[in-house]
């Protein structure tokens, strides 16, 4: 590119190299670079007069020594550290954050502001696009260029320099190439420029002839670009003519149309506010209605709160007699399952097996072994497994019972076909039934094994909620011996069984005399099985027993005597228990064909003494 063709629209980049801080003062490049001795201008002084000599170039200025040699290592004997620090020193006072921009005379603003450089020394700043600027700047050929600096904390003008892209000077690359301090590089759109160093001839490009234009077309272009520049400055001109006269022309007033539309505006804030008002007075209401039935509700409240703290305070003072009482039915509890803990340990004995092996037992006379046994024994052995876990089977399900612990896997017991069912594993319902005793083959041998350890499972769940810890849950009768004796342990005395036993209420009708006089004997043989119970001492049985004797007796003569009517009665603390209906027979006071066998255990009555 010609040298009278650059202009800012072709400048893309600009380099800074070797920053420097130090500003030359009364000595020119030449001289700093020299590094003349410091006597100099007293030497000058202290001499002769001067005189006129010729002028010696900076290289004539430089000290002439035999051996003079540049040496690097200045720093070699030093410590690492001490190295460090002066590298350190070094870089530090000469790097510091720097940007440019760019101006123009006619511009008050910056034309260009370029990115800042962090803590460096050399500075590849960013391209930039120029184009977009203007005619009135992309068509100079001369700028200012300011650089500015930070070292420490605040901003400062570094250099100022006045740049006219005519009197640059080409450069092939940035390499190879000695930089002065706060050297300034410029990029073009055809190469690297710069002001300090020696110009080098751009070699020419290789490239086909193309036509040009003659003089007259290029005046043409010019007269154009001129005439397209004047009709640009025309059109801003008329458009601050007609702002200018906008302004000061007062706008047509019409008073109709805008009263119209003010009042429209205004009907459509009313309607709006109106619309806004209904539903504030419906939110009013609902809210008056929500604070009238939460006052209700308040009040409602609060008469149940006093009614429940008049109930508190009446419970109060029954709350120690009913701790009294939870606390003896819980020891009066633990001392009736201690009494059944032991009378199952006395009906499903389990004793130390005569072979004298470690933890091996039998129950009720029948061995079991711990989970380990042999699948190819006689079918006696098999009899015998299948007994022996009938029992405790059919003891894991009494336990679960008067213990008050659900099975996990409920029991069936059924003496050596009892069976036990999974309900919790993912299983089809058809499978989910496990014997207890051995049919043989691959598969019942796999479900036996299956159904034993759920029933070990169920002695677990046992031993957990006595607190005890299983330590081999295969372990089948040592684990229910050890829960049956520590579930009848303890200091206290064991509760003794009440006595009565279980009562029978028969039905029907006797009829015949020998039928009256089997009755007459069941319920003597009844009575005389309850003497010495006191709980029917207490409530008056044998005052009743004597009574029901007598009129069984009176009830047989006046049979043989031809009486047809006759009752028989019982004085004691219940109703009359029967009457003598015709033919001499006993008749009840119920319907014989709605009567039902009823059992009832006379000794699990609570507070019997209390009425007595």
């Amino acid at each position: 590119m010609l040298p009278q063709n650059r202009r800012l629209r072709h400048l893309q980049g600009i380099y800074l190299r070797n920053l420097s801080f130090t500003r030359p003062q009364g000595r020119a490049a030449d001289d700093l670079e020299a590094d003349l001795p410091s006597n100099k201008l007293q030497a000058l002084h202290d001499g002769p007069p001067p005189q006129l000599h010729h002028a010696r170039s900076s290289e004539s200025l430089l000290p002439t020594r035999a051996n003079a040699r540049r040496r690097s290592t200045n720093l070699a004997n030093v410590s690492p550290i001490t190295r460090q620090k002066q590298l350190e020193y070094t870089v530090e006072g000469r790097a510091a954050d720097v940007f440019f921009s760019l101006h123009c005379h006619e511009e008050e603003e910056p034309v260009y502001i370029s990115e800042m450089g962090e803590r460096a020394i050399n500075f590849n700043f960013r391209f930039f696009d120029l184009s977009q600027a203007g005619p009135s700047v992309t068509r100079k050929s001369r700028f200012i260029i300011k650089i500015w600096a930070k070292r420490q904390l605040s901003w400062s003008l570094l250099l100022t320099e006045l740049v006219d892209l005519r009197s640059l000077n080409y450069l092939e690359s940035l390499r190879n190439h000695h930089f002065p301090p706060n050297c300034l590089v410029f990029h073009l759109l055809d190469g690297i420029y710069s002001f300090e160093l020696s110009s080098k001839r751009p070699e020419p490009k290789q490239a086909p002839t193309l036509p040009t234009s003659s003089y007259n077309a290029l005046m043409k272009l010019s007269n154009l670009d001129n005439s397209i520049q004047d009709a640009l400055a025309t059109r801003e001109a008329l458009t601050a003519q007609i702002n200018s006269l906008l302004e000061r022309t007062p706008p047509a007033t019409d008073a109709v149309p805008q009263a119209q539309e003010s009042a429209a505006l205004a009907a459509k804030y009313v309607s709006a506010q109106t619309r806004t008002l209904r539903a504030a007075q419906a939110r009013r209401a609902e809210l008056q209605s929500s604070i009238e039935a939460r006052r209700a509700a308040i009040h409602e409240g609060r008469n149940a709160q006093a009614r429940a703290a008049e109930d508190v305070k009446h419970a109060q003072s029954k709350l120690p007699a009913s701790k009294a009482l939870l606390a003896a039915t819980r020891e009066s509890i633990h001392g009736q399952r201690r009494r059944i803990c032991e009378d199952l340990a006395q009906i499903f004995p389990i004793s130390p097996s005569p072979s004298g092996a470690p933890l091996s037992f039998t129950i009720c006379g029948v061995p079991l072994p711990n989970t380990d046994y042999d699948p190819t024994s006689s079918s006696s052995t098999e009899d015998s497994l299948s007994a022996g876990l009938g029992f405790v089977a059919q003891l894991t399900n009494a336990l679960q019972y008067y213990l008050s612990v659900p099975l996990p896997y409920p029991v069936t017991p059924f003496g050596s076909r009892s069976s036990i069912r999974d309900d919790i594993s993912m299983l089809p319902d058809s499978q989910r039934e496990f014997p207890l005793f051995l049919r043989g083959g691959a598969t019942a041998q796999y479900r036996f094994d299956y159904g034993w350890f759920l029933l070990n499972k169920d002695i677990e769940a046992l031993c957990v909620s006595a607190g005890l810890k299983v330590v081999d849950i295969r372990h089948t009768l040592p684990n229910l011996k050890y829960l049956l004796y520590v579930c009848s342990a303890g200091r206290d005395e064991v509760p003794e069984r009440k006595r009565g036993g279980v009562r029978g209420l028969w039905a029907g009708r006797m009829k015949g005399r020998s039928v009256a006089d089997d009755g007459v004997s069941i319920s003597t043989a009844g009575s005389r099985s309850r003497l010495g119970s006191a709980d029917s001492e207490a409530m008056g049985g044998a005052k009743a027993r004597e009574q029901l004797m007598g009129r069984v007796a009176r009830t047989s003569t006046n049979t043989g005597a031809g009486k047809e009517n006759g009752s028989l009665g019982v004085d004691g603390p219940s109703t009359s228990l029967g009457s003598i209906g015709s033919g001499g027979s006993i008749s009840l006071p119920f319907d014989e064909g709605s009567t039902k066998l009823t059992l009832r255990t006379k000794g699990l009555r609570e507070n019997v003494g209390a009425h007595a």
